[in-house]
């Protein structure tokens, strides 16, 4: 079964995990989220990333937000960055989008931990016709909101 794995850079950052936990429960994607700091507790992501099973990462970071790219030097699974808003926000973002040649990590925007959730379910959908049906069926019933969002204005 097709794993994901959700590192918070700190405790405060659990309100975005949350968010990625309610979207991979839904499609029934196995799920564990941590706390482990790029900086307080780097021999901790090492040990965290290097023992688990996931098949994908996501790293919900904020202010130098340097998480999603430890982990993605520890792996060469997909990481997927959620920079977290704070008084500057660009920080965090930047932290991710800017890494050096080698090490990709993908980035979704700031405290999206529902889209980061909605990536890893793409990526996992490419070896699962199972997801990848769920995943369209949620993409027809977001196309049906929005209609009905028109006609409901419109009216």
């Amino acid at each position: 079964m097709a794993s994901v794995l959700i590192i918070l850079g700190s405790k405060s950052d659990a309100e975005v995990g949350r968010k990625a936990l309610e979207v991979l429960k839904r499609f029934g994607v196995q799920t564990e989220m941590i706390v482990a700091s790029a900086h307080r507790t780097p021999d901790r992501v090492k040990l965290m990333v290097e023992q688990s099973g996931a098949d994908v990462f996501i790293a919900i970071a904020g202010l130098a937000a340097a998480l999603p790219g430890a982990v993605a030097s520890f792996t060469s699974k997909p990481v997927i960055g959620v920079p977290v808003s704070g008084k500057l926000g660009l920080d965090s973002i930047l932290s991710i989008v800017q890494m050096p040649p080698g090490i990709p990590v993908a980035c979704v925007g700031l405290d999206r931990g529902d889209n980061a959730a909605l990536l890893a379910v793409s990526m996992l959908s490419i070896g699962d016709q199972k997801l990848a049906k769920a995943l369209s069926s949620y993409r027809r019933e977001m196309a049906e909101k929005v209609e009905n969002d028109s006609i409901e204005v419109q009216a």
